[in-house]
């Protein structure tokens, strides 16, 4: 679209200001900022060539989320892969296997497990990277207009913008750099910008161009345009801007109002030009992120310990190896003439030196004990958590059908942390909210309107009803609905009307008294028509006449308001244009038939500040009187209400009690009549008040706004259900049950922050609010810093105290804090005083919080509680926190992919992340707990035998095993279940998992990889071999085992042995295991049949390489009886114990996945449902946050109600 067309349309913008007082006319004739330490930039303007060199030469505008590069990739993988001890230990052994002759094995068995597992891990860790080097370049490829030559622009990638370019940008574009604006499509310089991606704000700002730089208003304007900007350094700070631009021979002042962003969004405005400051890693946006960090579970850390304590184990007993060889050397091997070495070469066993000999013998023992850490542990686990994010990406239940999105597990490192979260740190805008408002209800003129019910109503009504017996309550057990009391039925018949009518977005009231101009019949006439003229009036709002319906579309920084504009439209009071000076009004009044335009002059407005808590305009009505309009908060209009304005105050407090109560945010709404000399008197301070320049203009402002906000009459109050995310509600409430904490961080004002917590039941009626805020901005000027912290740290000492000494058993507390406050309160002197407060209440929100103040506080959780910490956000601005947490879940679908590139995880929405965690976090933990105790046991099982084997056989280095065993035992027979494990088990299945959320806790507790728990694996794993070496020696020793009378040799033992160890282990998992499919059953026992076809294989091979197992069952054991029933025999000996263990466990101790596996095996969820119920209700966590919580507390208030009814009848 040209130019021209746009700026006919759209000529003076000045009027729409959100929150944003147009700047006073004097301000560009301030003089230029003082530029100090830390503001070293130069920037010339239209000139990028400049910025090829040093000192000028800055970074380039590619951006990388990755952990590597090319280069970094090798050396960095590698050390991620040797920091682990287990490969650290497996490389020394093939390091002394190749260049010594000290081991008992062939090279090959030990250096081939080594490549592959550290190979596979590394193509892992290499194709995870490579994904998020494809998104970032996603990202880098964009195109954005850039300016060439002689007032020509030209698409270019993100990547190649430099500083000094100059930019064009077209509505509902992305900013790709920090840029100063030059002009924009409106004639003043102004426009509008979406931060969502920034601070979690969906609202509109505002940012304006300084006045000498309008006339650059087409691409022509810039063929010879030059100027300078000198600015502050590269900094995290989303608020700030220091700078100076020279132009024109003239130096002007910049500010913040004339910097857009990266990644923030032009919206409502047709284009701007702007000359890029900050490109890439310098820009704002990635200032505040941080560097992708290797994160590794808590499991994998506690895995690290009991690989040290085998590693002891390890160690102890090739000592006693080597001591008791150096012992022999010394004492029995000059008898053993026939054992001594044919020549002095190998110095292993030189009997001259035994001390020596013990010593190189230590070094053959380390490597012949090596399989007692599980080397193939490693990359078993990489497989399996592979699998697992298969799984996680293949869940159709966690696929959002309208954006198409599925999830994603961008790393399979933390699969089991999502199974162990104590806390869940949120932001709020994207994720939890769509800030979407419904007008639902209201109150005029002491009446209440409204019929439909809130959520919570409708929950609380169906819990009673249940509680009740299923039975209706009786008409004369209900008040009346216009007196506030919750009717059931009403409440049922409205839930199945939603679906009759069309749905209005914003709009979902419905009484006919008001609808349809019925409104004129109603008593006080004269204020229901003032209450609609202030919605349609009292609001910062553009209108956006919408091509396809031919109604209007609005624009405002409070959807609050939006949603007041479209109750007043349904109402009959369209609010359609807007001037400088006016706004318009369609009026269906007197008649509803015909409407009519009536304007309204605007005087003066007041803006909403999260300190005033209430707005205000002053108008003209067409009749020449002068009124003020007001709304806000409750306590804010009533301490300014008139005496004679007070009439409904009480009717009024009540309903909105009861619309607290039903999760409703409120506003008050006002007015006053004024006279021209009261209003021209006030005027020339407010305007004076206005244009002056000094620090102490908004204090100013707000005095003399002041002076006009009181005397106020009462009109009534508004109640707007906020519009969460489908499904929010539910998925706070099942992760409450489950006994996880719910933090919101959200860059919002507190007011909009405290509405979002009782929307989605963070926040209810009753729960005491503990605010920690700063004290006021003029006695902040006065005091010290150190008297505002020692203020603040009085705050939460004191409530500390409360909390304490709270008595009352359903008491919940709920913590609120703001950035500023927080600031002070993250010092390294109050966190922790901080941090016990927060863990005290029941739910906590940060807001107006900086995004490095979000990764601040995730960082306290995190090393303060030493629990598992997952951020959740959608936009920029919350990257640091989702990489400090130690699990980070991108929201995607959402505006801008920088949350998601920086994730762990990914969902559509918020709601996703309840099957993620309660079913497929728990899932996780369990299977890797389970699998990594399973995988110690056996290897303790096998490695000791060797140990066992050593002490019988003289500490000669002998191995009891065929090195071909030793390389099948752990890549083939036993690999194979152990991953099914991993992969395939569940305790209980999904659906009981979301039916009984305390299951979760499971994780947290870390009930199934504690040291109690590991060391009873660790304990049958030495039972087993013990078992396994001394009963096969029992029965082979000394008795004939072929029909010839020869006794058994060597190979036998050892083929025997392995037989059973591989019985037994097999056996052992199949026990462990609680759901099996085919795929377990063909893993467990087949890996069985493939060793006996394995070692019937390896028998036919040349002699020469198969050498004592040639043949060995063919011909040796598979003819006699004693190999099976020894088989048999250990094998039954082997898993007795643990058989017994956990029959006595599921008699006298069952866990709770026991009994509910019971249930389901007997069906008694079937057949006796009551039963059922009773056991989901005990699975419940106790929780003071959620619906569930909720709904208890409003049902204690119906049940009260009705008793007290049900008394005064009496």
């Amino acid at each position: 679209m040209a130019g021209g067309k746009i700026r006919a349309k759209i000529r003076r913008s000045s009027i729409y200001t959100f929150g944003c007082r147009k700047r006073p006319p004097t301000s560009e004739e301030e003089s230029p900022h003082e530029l100090g330490p830390g503001s070293s930039r130069v920037v010339h303007c239209n000139k990028p060539q400049l910025h090829d060199k040093k000192p000028l030469k800055y970074c380039t505008n590619f951006i990388s989320t990755t952990k590597y590069n090319v280069i970094t990739f090798l050396p960095k993988a590698l050390f991620e892969q040797f920091r682990r001890v287990a490969n650290l230990y497996f490389l020394l052994c093939a390091i002394l296997t190749l260049t010594t002759d000290l081991s008992p094995f062939d090279p090959f068995s030990t250096v081939a497990p080594l490549v592959f597992v550290v190979g596979l891990s590394m193509a892992k860790e290499g194709l995870e990277d490579s994904k998020r080097f494809l998104q970032d370049m996603n990202v880098n490829r964009r195109k954005a207009s850039v300016h060439s030559i002689d007032g020509v622009f030209e698409d270019k990638p993100w990547m190649k913008v430099r500083v000094g370019d100059v930019l064009k940008v077209k509505k509902d574009q992305f900013f790709p750099c920090d840029l100063l604006l030059l002009s924009s499509s409106y004639e003043d310089g102004i426009c509008y910008v979406e931060t969502m991606n920034l601070d979690g704000e969906t609202n509109l700002k505002v940012r304006r161009a300084l006045e000498v730089t309008l006339p650059l208003d087409d691409d022509e304007a810039f063929k010879e345009f030059s100027a300078t900007i000198k600015c502050e350094d590269p900094n995290p700070s989303l608020y700030t801007f220091v700078g100076n631009l020279e132009y024109d021979r003239q130096v002007y002042p910049l500010d913040p109002s004339q910097i857009l962003l990266r990644d923030s969004k032009l919206r409502n405005t047709g284009y701007v030009y702007g000359v890029v400051v900050f490109t890439g890693h310098d820009s704002k946006v990635m200032q505040n992120s941080t560097k992708s960090p290797s994160k590794r579970s808590r499991v994998e850390l506690q895995m690290d310990k009991i690989i040290y304590l085998l590693f002891a184990l390890l160690l102890l007993i090739s000592c006693v190896s080597s001591i008791g060889f150096a012992l022999n050397v010394k004492f029995d091997m000059p008898k053993w003439w026939y054992l001594q070495p044919f020549d002095n070469t190998n110095n292993s066993t030189d009997l001259s030196e035994p001390e020596l000999s013990g010593l190189l013998h230590l070094l053959t023992a380390l490597i012949l004990y090596g399989y007692l850490i599980p080397i193939s542990l490693y990359v078993s686990i990489e497989v399996v958590k592979v699998l697992q994010a298969s799984f996680i990406n293949q869940d159709i239940s966690m696929y959002d059908d309208e954006t198409g999105t599925p999830a994603q597990a961008r790393t399979s490192n933390l699969n089991e942390e999502l199974g162990q979260v104590d806390t869940i740190l949120s932001d709020k805008t994207g994720t939890l909210t769509c800030n979407q408002m419904d007008f639902l209800k209201c109150s005029i003129a002491g009446l209440q309107y409204g019929t439909r019910a809130s959520d919570v109503e409708l929950a609380a009504a169906k819990q009673l009803a249940e509680d009740m017996g299923g039975q209706d309550l009786e008409p004369s057990q209900t008040t009346d609905g216009g007196n506030g009391g919750v009717q059931l039925e009403t409440v049922v018949t409205s839930k199945d009307e939603r679906n009759l009518k069309p749905a209005i977005k914003g709009f979902s009231f419905e009484d006919s008294r008001l609808m349809k101009g019925c409104w004129m019949k109603e008593p006080n006439t004269d204020v229901i028509l003032l209450f609609y003229r202030i919605l349609a009036i009292c609001h910062a709002a553009i209108p956006e006449h919408n091509e396809e319906t031919g109604g209007f579309n609005y624009e405002s920084e409070s959807p609050d308001e939006v949603s007041f504009l479209v109750a007043a439209r349904e109402f009959g009071f369209e609010f359609f244009k807007r001037t400088q000076a006016s706004v318009f009004v369609k009026e269906r009044y007197p008649s509803f038939q015909d409407p009519i335009e009536k304007e309204y002059k605007i005087l003066n407005l007041l803006d909403f500040t999260s300190k005033r808590k209430r707005m205000s305009v002053i108008i003209r009505d067409d009749t020449g009187q002068i009124l003020l309009l007001c709304k806000g908060a409750d306590s804010i209009i009533y301490d300014r209400l008139a005496k004679n304005g007070r009439k409904f105050e009480e009717a009024m407090t009540k309903h909105l009690n009861e619309y607290g109560e039903s999760g409703l945010r409120t506003l008050v709404l006002a007015y006053k009549k004024l006279d021209e000399a009261e209003y021209s008197t006030w005027n020339e301070e407010f305007t004076k008040a206005k244009t002056s320049i000094g620090g102490d203009r908004d204090v100013v402002l707000e005095r003399v706004s002041d002076m006009m906000e009181k005397d106020l009459i009462l009109v009534g109050a508004t109640a707007v259900e906020d519009k969460l995310q489908k499904g929010v509600p539910q998925c706070i409430d099942k992760l409450a049950q489950a006994g996880l904490k719910i933090w919101v961080l959200t860059g919002d004002k507190m007011e909009t922050a405290i509405n979002i917590g009782y929307a989605c039941s963070l926040l209810r009626q009753g729960m005491k609010q503990i605010c920690i805020t700063t004290v006021d901005a003029d006695s902040v000027a006065q005091d010290s810093k150190q008297a505002t912290k020692e203020n603040i740290l009085k705050q939460i000492t004191n409530a500390s105290q409360m909390v304490k000494l709270e008595k009352d058993p359903h008491a919940a507390f709920a913590l609120i804090i703001d950035g500023k406050t927080l600031s002070y309160a993250l010092e390294d002197d109050t966190k922790l005083q901080f941090l016990n407060l927060a863990v005290d209440c029941a739910s906590v929100i940060c807001c107006r919080v900086s995004p490095r103040q979000k990764a601040l506080v995730t960082r306290l959780v995190k090393e303060g509680t030493g629990k598992i910490t997952l951020g959740i956000g959608d936009g920029a601005n919350d990257v640091g926190m989702i990489q400090e947490a130690d699990i980070g879940v991108g929201i995607s679908g959402a505006e801008g992919m920088q949350a998601v590139m920086a994730s762990d995880f990914a969902v559509a929405q918020f709601r996703f992340l309840e099957r993620l965690l309660v079913v497929h976090g728990h899932w996780c933990y369990k299977r890797i707990a389970q699998m990594i105790c399973y995988f110690f046991y056996k290897n303790i099982a096998f490695g000791l035998t060797l140990f066992f084997f050593e002490v019988y056989a003289g500490f000669s280095g002998q191995s009891v095993y065929n090195d071909m065993y030793m390389i099948l035992f752990n890549v083939l027979l036993t690999s194979l279940p152990v991953i099914a494990l991993g992969v395939f088990e569940q305790d209980v299945s999904s659906e009981v998992c979301l039916q009984f959320p305390a299951l979760y806790q499971q994780g947290p507790k870390n009930l199934f990889f504690d040291w109690y728990r590991i060391l009873g694996w660790l304990s049958n794993g030495i039972y087993t071999s013990l078992v396994i070496f001394f009963l096969n020696v029992l029965f082979f020793y000394n008795q004939a085992f072929h029909s010839e009378g020869q006794t058994a040799d060597l190979a036998i033992l050892g083929t025997s042995m392995f037989t059973c160890v591989i019985w037994a282990v097999n056996c052992q998992i199949a026990l462990t295991m609680s759901h099996f499919t085919w795929i377990q059953h063909v893993f467990i026992w087949g890996s069985i049949a493939v060793w006996y076809l394995s070692v019937v294989l390896y028998g036919e091979i040349f002699p020469g390489y198969a050498k004592y197992a040639f043949r060995i069952m063919q011909e040796h054991l598979g003819p006699a009886p004693i190999f099976w029933c020894t088989t048999l025999l250990v094998t039954l000996a082997c898993i007795l114990p643990y058989l017994a263990h956990v029959a006595f466990q599921r008699a006298f101790h069952p866990r709770d996945h026991h009994i509910i596996q019971e249930i389901k095996y007997y069906k008694k969820d079937v057949q006796d449902e009551r039963m059922w119920k009773r056991q989901q209700t005990k699975a419940r966590q106790k929780t003071n946050i959620g619906f569930t919580a909720r709904v208890d507390a409003k049902i204690r208030n119906l049940k009260g109600r009705l008793q007290k009814k049900h008394s005064q009848m009496e």
